[in-house]
């Protein structure tokens, strides 16, 4: 049953086809040469912290104030290079043996600097503590390059990370490939390069690569993947994606089962305009509405015949399920948290 506001529409247009190409050669090829490390093992060596319930500037004139909330750590916050987009979790994916958080970053430079492409944030509620990987399209010479997308959502399910590609569909990156650098070399090579040159590996200073190893595109042209989402609550679980649109209310929405496959369980049109997470839970859907870096967002709670509109932090972004708390992260230079409210 669709929800009040959620009009159910024509699903084939989400119809996604996989296109796998080289990406699992190419993957495998790197992990050949660079040892793989568990989830666990990077949280517990992480090299940032972060902190708990920093950056209240987030949070604006949201009133009740969230549960409970984790910033980013200083150089993070203010970064005009990299902006916080998608946000999973240890629940979602179901397979990991501690909390944690997985957020996505999209890279956004000043000229002349080199794209380097888009990351993920790995970070421990428990400890604070938390580490960055790069994102990366391996080839199968062994070597690998930068993927420029803007990576707006994420999912996990079981090993694998689903990718919002804007225009094309979903990326997929598989955990048993989260590659250690320091595992093939005694450094973390140049940090101004990328790819195995020389015989050593480089990815712009960082020591863990993750290479992408899948793809799933969309079939005809027109819809767009602005976020992602896991609703475990379904059978089988569903992965959640859809379209934000500025001005415009008709964004569309659509969930495949999972494992994944081509036509989507169902598709609606969400009737709000700038929806930048989705994710449902039986049958409600939560949507997140972001306004501008000055201006509280809204959350919007849709149930059978009811919407309600709750209060939200400054430019929330995509949305998660984790210890029966709905979690968004917000985007803005000295803003950005990883929050929660009750669902």
């Amino acid at each position: 049953m669709a929800a009040a506001g959620m009009v159910p529409i024509d699903k084939t247009p989400f119809t996604l086809r996989r296109a796998t190409g080289t990406l699992a050669e190419g993957a495998a090829k790197l992990a050949s040469g660079i040892g793989a490390v568990s989830v666990e093992a990077v949280l517990a060596q992480a090299n940032r912290t972060g902190v708990r319930k920093g950056a209240s500037g987030a949070l604006g004139s949201m009133n009740p104030k969230p549960l409970d909330w984790y910033a980013f750590d200083a150089k993070d916050e203010d970064t005009t290079d990299w902006y916080p987009q998608g946000l999973t979790c240890g629940e979602e994916s179901g397979s990991v043996g501690v909390p944690v958080f997985v957020a996505t970053w999209y890279f956004k430079p000043e000229p002349p600097v080199v794209e380097r492409g888009i990351r993920v944030s790995f970070l421990s509620p428990r400890t604070l503590k938390y580490q960055h990987a790069l994102l990366v399209e391996a080839k199968p010479d062994g070597s690998y390059g930068a993927i420029n997308i803007h990576a707006g959502g994420v999912g996990w399910h079981g090993d694998l990370l689903y990718v919002a590609d804007t225009s094309k569909g979903l990326r997929v990156f598989d955990l048993k490939h989260l590659l250690d650098l320091r595992t093939a070399q005694n450094d973390l090579g140049d940090p101004k390069r990328i790819g195995r040159q020389g015989g050593k590996y480089h990815a712009f200073g960082y020591r863990y690569v993750i290479p992408q190893s899948d793809s799933w595109r969309v079939v005809t042209s027109g819809p767009t993947f602005s976020f992602v989402s896991i609703d475990r609550g379904t059978t089988p679980h569903t992965l959640i994606s859809g379209e934000y649109r500025e001005n415009d209310p008709n964004g569309r929405v659509a969930r495949w089962d999972l494992e994944l496959s081509g036509v989507p369980r169902d598709a609606y049109v969400m009737g709000q305009p700038k929806i930048q997470g989705a994710v449902s839970a039986g049958d409600t859907w939560y949507l997140s509405q972001a306004a501008d870096g000055n201006t509280n967002g809204k959350l919007h709670v849709s149930t059978p015949g009811k919407l309600v509109t709750r209060p939200y932090p400054i430019g929330p972004e995509d949305l998660t399920i984790q210890g029966g708390r709905l979690w968004s992260v917000t985007e803005f230079r000295n803003k950005r948290v990883i929050f929660a409210v009750s669902l």
